[in-house]
């Protein structure tokens, strides 16, 4: 009886054992910890996909509110002898917007006008922006038609960013330069008519 005994014990402590490591082996593959480090993992990497593709989208909302807005303000005067004339090649200089220096651009507008940088609060609220640049006389209300000194109070009435139009802020500084509309290239994505651009943020493409 006792050889019996000790192997029916022997026999339960070898099927405990082999159901621990089926077990062990069950846990290791499918786990929940397992598992969620996966997901985590391509979680993190969607989230990595979804930022990196969310950036140009939203550097390319800020491009088009910025960039693509249609023809330029009414009374602007073409430059009669740009340094660049429309359809020149160009590599643009300026850091406006992200990916902007460096890029490769087409000239479509040459303007002779003032070019202000100017402070604002936007209407929709939050922080002044300080040093937007840039903004034409044409886009300052009852400006005239003579160059506005740094610090005076201006009205904008362009909506190259949201809160801008109807925004109150001041002349940061100005330029006489002549002023130019482009098309650019940037991160994969092509910026349509952009405004502005002056003539020393642009330099000949080779």
């Amino acid at each position: 009886m006792f050889p019996t005994r000790r192997a029916r014990v022997l026999l339960s402590l070898a099927a405990a054992a082999s159901l621990t490591v089926v077990a062990g082996c069950s846990s290791n593959s499918s786990s929940p910890a397992a598992s969620g480090g996966h997901h985590a993992s391509s979680t993190a990497m969607d989230g990595m996909s979804m930022g990196s593709s969310s950036m140009p989208t939203s550097a390319s909302s800020m491009a088009m509110d910025h960039g693509d807005g249609g023809p330029v303000p009414a009374g602007m005067k073409p430059a009669s002898d740009p340094k660049y004339p429309v359809g020149s090649k160009v590599i643009l200089t300026a850091d406006h917007m992200e990916g902007m220096d460096g890029a490769r651009a087409t000239v479509v507008g040459a303007y002779s006008t003032f070019t202000y940088a100017v402070n604002y609060t936007p209407t929709t609220g939050g922080s002044m922006v300080k040093d937007h640049e840039w903004v034409v006389q044409q886009e300052l209300q009852d400006a005239g038609s003579k160059r506005l000194a740094n610090g005076t109070k201006v009205v904008l009435t362009t909506d190259h960013m949201s809160g801008m139009k109807g925004a109150h802020g001041t002349v940061a500084s100005s330029t006489d330069q002549t002023v130019y509309v482009v098309d650019y290239t940037a991160r994969g994505m092509t910026m349509k008519n952009h405004k502005w651009v002056v003539e020393d943020e642009m330099k000949p493409a080779k």
